[in-house]
């Protein structure tokens, strides 16, 4: 596909990346010549430098021929613009937006998008995203993540493989025999900073993030297996009260029971807002860094540490502070520089969540084609994991997953066949309408896309 982005910030590069390496045609647009500069030497995609609200550099950027646009400029109203200018004067087909401020993302407002509008096909809030993918780690303790696929009926878990995982060094072919309750599909390891597709014969070991694709209703069992017992927190602790932090404790109040959760925000009018439109949060109007301020939030007593505010060094120092003064305690801090990843054990933060990693995935869900909805990437987007419908014009129907000719980087996780959930084996054949959940490596989507005869632009 021919793909605009407009944006060449930290998002907008790692698109640009993501996308040129898996074929596309990518032309980015941003005012900065310094960051055009970086995508034009380090990528194999075309850099202009400009305004992309201007007709003259769409148009110079290839807007005529274009297939999609997607608009992640630091600026909303910038991104609106853009998009509507997409679709006015050149009839790109699909175009995508992120937008932040709470103000454009729906309520009474909500009718704001569409063609008599404002043309915005996708609207990506990367608050909203942060905040779910957050309540995820929340309701699945024990696990570093749990990305639901299928309308949630199956689930790919991130579990770290601690010296108390009693699944470390075994066979994977013999962990069905030391374990018949185990119904999960382990198809691979973050080790190191390496991805490793496990075979049968291989082994998880200690410091290893596995990925495992269970049945959704199995999630408690798995992590059992795994040597996690942990129960969901039930007394929470959020560090900053903006978008992220804000969403969250509004999901968690409308969707989780017993949950009690309180706030600390250092902005008192901000503080106040908050209070009034959350209904059974506690809010503290004051530093989550100043010690008083944690006993009065009574911190002891708190099971779960998020710490989410706009500042990358509070954020660790909050999680630090908060394990020095109640060790064992779980710490989640929000981080946007991807080297404090290398300080993480040493300053026992249990995890570090970089919200452009979630952006990210959302905006690839609505790149590929046709059938492909959920999508998972892993390793700066090197491999993703994909749920797709199988057409009737499948070459896969009726053949067994060993005769399937897959690539060996790609591996079938899990299969939803009508209400039945799969843990497929080998011999396990395809039929029309199966929603197949599966690892590929980047490389291999355009052989994902011709099995899954996947043709129309969504």
């Amino acid at each position: 596909m021919n793909i605009i982005i407009c944006g060449a910030g930290r998002v907008g590069f790692s698109i640009s990346k993501q996308l040129s390496a898996q074929g596309h045609s990518i032309t980015v647009i941003d005012q900065s010549s310094e960051f055009i500069q970086k995508i034009n030497d380090t990528q194999d995609v075309r850099g202009i430098v400009g305004r992309a609200t201007y007709p003259s550099v769409l148009e110079k950027a290839g807007a005529e021929d274009a297939d999609m646009i997607i608009a992640v400029t630091q600026n909303d109203e910038t991104n609106m613009v853009i998009c509507q200018v997409a679709y006015s004067l050149f009839k790109i087909n699909k175009k995508i937006a992120r937008i932040r401020g709470q103000e454009f993302l729906g309520g009474k407002w909500g009718k704001l998008y569409g063609e008599s509008n404002l043309p915005i096909d996708v609207i990506i809030s990367p608050e909203i995203e942060v905040a779910k993918a957050l309540q995820r780690k929340l309701e699945a303790p024990g696990a570093l993540d749990s990305v639901p696929f299928v309308d949630g009926k199956i689930k790919v878990l991130e579990i770290n493989i601690d010296k108390n995982c009693p699944l470390a060094n075994i066979e994977l072919t013999k962990l069905t025999e030391k374990f018949p309750e185990l119904k999960a599909n382990i198809l691979g390891v973050i080790r190191g900073d390496k991805f490793v597709i496990l075979k049968k014969k291989d082994k998880m070991l200690i410091d290893d993030k596995a990925f495992v694709v269970v049945n959704a209703t199995q999630i408690n069992i798995t992590l059992s297996a795994f040597g996690h017992d942990e129960k969901m927190a039930k007394k929470i602790l959020i560090v900053g009260g903006g978008n992220i932090g804000f969403n969250l404790a509004k999901n968690l109040e409308t969707q989780t029971e017993g949950v009690r959760v309180k706030i600390i925000e250092k902005n008192k009018d901000r503080a106040e807002f908050i209070a009034n439109e959350l209904n059974n949060t506690i809010v503290i109007n004051g530093d989550g860094l100043d010690e008083d301020v944690l006993k009065e939030a009574n911190l002891e007593e708190i099971e779960t540490v998020l710490a989410l505010t706009n500042d990358d060094e509070n954020n660790i120092m909050v999680s630090v502070l908060a394990e020095k003064n109640t060790p064992n305690k779980r710490t989640i801090a929000l981080v946007n520089k991807h080297n404090y990843s290398l300080l993480q054990s040493s300053l026992k933060i249990d995890d570090l969540v970089d919200p452009r990693l979630t952006t990210i995935s959302t905006i690839l869900k609505h790149v590929h084609k046709g059938t492909i909805e959920t999508v998972y990437t892993l390793l700066d987007g090197e491999y993703e994991f994909i749920e797709a419908e199988i057409l009737e014009t499948s070459e896969l129907i009726s053949k067994s997953i060993k005769d399937s000719n897959l690539p060996k980087e790609i591996r079938i996780g899990a299969i939803v066949r009508g209400k039945e959930v799969i843990i497929p084996k080998t011999d396990f054949k395809f039929e029309k309408k199966d929603l197949v959940v599966f690892l590929t490596k980047r490389e291999h989507l355009e052989k994902v896309e011709n099995l899954f005869r996947i043709s129309s632009l969504v």
